[in-house]
């Protein structure tokens, strides 16, 4: 039986979060749009104004390596995740909105808090997430157990934050749990604010999944997760769509059964036969002293195949200095020939991933500029 698909522009979480009522209900799905442009709905293309009441909503993926897709989620794949969490994190609680919620870890906290019967604090989408602007929102909760979810990139602005800024300190402090997920996370970020009291627990999963479905290496109640061909990670439960996806990630799990991402498979390099995760590579210049943040991409060598370009954003740009034989040496000869670049700035996502597939783009220009640049005899 055909349902009205409701569409609400991602900076009207409010509106959202009445809407979820009917959603829950199997009364009507949800399609949640970019947000509002001078009070416009932004146009989007390619959706029905029904569905099939199988659906409550329809949620893009990030993108963040290429093309968006619309994966439609069921009001059992909603709250059987919702419930999962909330049992891990040992019961109901307040909720901070501080993601955007036409992605699946947005939307899941609006969930959440209709789940648990809380009012969530909502940060303001329309202004750029900011540190001062986290701590004000926090302030403002007054539920006895509190959450919120963030990317790493958020995490990121407030472990720079924190050191200098006690008020912000105590209100991380007073979270029950702070969810991370998106993307792989700095280690040493989580390691430094989980040693100032922080309780941040580090999230695995993605929208074919109703959100994060592994926490701290663990899965939720319900929640299978084998390893298949090659080390791929596949994940099963009733918040995942059909029951069961094999995702691009590679991972390994102990003999506990906690796992471990070690990347996706589609961005693992070749250099000479031997084969490097380009998302290690992040992690590791990530934990190199000096640099805040780091995104790295494949580029060709003529002799040895391929090597990998790693743009950083470094707190002081001008006595940074990364050692490239260390980077040989803890990251193999996939390394020898890669290039180190410092950058103000990781052009993100409305979701905050990294955006790979501009920045791929923009050095592809900057590589035809060069090229160009040579056969005119400049360079």
């Amino acid at each position: 039986m055909p349902i009205p698909l409701k569409l609400i522009a991602a900076n009207d979480p409010f509106a959202a979060l009445v809407a979820l009522a009917d959603v829950l209900d199997g009364k009507q799905a949800l399609f949640v749009t970019p947000p509002e442009v001078n009070g416009l709905m932004p146009e989007v293309h390619g959706l029905p104004p029904e569905v099939d009441d199988h659906y409550a909503a329809i949620v893009e993926s990030s993108g963040s390596t290429g093309v968006p897709k619309r994966i439609g989620l069921t009001v059992d794949n909603l709250l059987s995740s919702a419930r999962a969490a909330q049992a891990r994190l040992g019961g109901p609680g307040q909720w901070l909105l501080a993601l955007p919620i036409n992605y699946i870890a947005g939307l899941q906290v609006l969930v959440r808090s209709h789940l648990a019967d809380t009012q969530p604090i909502l940060m303001n989408s329309s202004v750029p997430f900011s540190a001062e602007g986290f701590g004000r929102a926090s302030s403002l909760m007054t539920g006895e157990r509190r959450f919120t979810s963030l990317v790493p990139a958020q995490l990121e602005r407030l472990a720079e934050a924190v050191g200098q800024d006690d008020f912000l300190l105590g209100q991380l402090r007073s979270f029950d749990a702070i969810l991370v997920g998106g993307q792989a996370s700095n280690p040493a970020t989580v390691g430094r604010l989980r040693e100032l009291g922080v309780k941040v627990v580090v999230t695995y999963g993605m929208t074919e999944t109703s959100g994060g479905c592994v926490y701290d290496g663990v899965p939720l109640d319900g929640v299978e997760v084998s390893l298949g061909e090659r080390g791929l990670i596949t994940l099963a439960g009733p918040m995942v769509v059909g029951g069961s996806v094999t995702t691009n990630d590679l991972g390994e799990l102990d003999t506990d059964g906690r796992l471990s991402v070690l990347g996706r498979a589609d961005r693992v390099i070749n250099s000479g036969g031997i084969k490097l995760s380009l998302d290690l590579v992040e992690q590791w210049a990530k934990s190199q002293p000096g640099v805040r943040d780091a995104v790295s991409l494949p580029i060709s060598n003529p002799q040895y195949g391929e090597t990998f370009i790693c743009w950083m954003v470094v707190f002081d740009p001008d006595r940074h200095n990364l050692d490239a034989d260390k980077a040989v040496a803890e990251l193999g000869l996939p390394a020898r020939f890669a290039v180190w670049a410092t950058t103000e700035e990781i052009p993100l996502l409305g979701n905050g991933k990294p955006d790979y597939q501009g920045l791929a783009q923009n050095f592809a220009a900057y590589q035809n500029q060069l090229r160009e640049a040579r056969a005119r005899g400049e360079i």
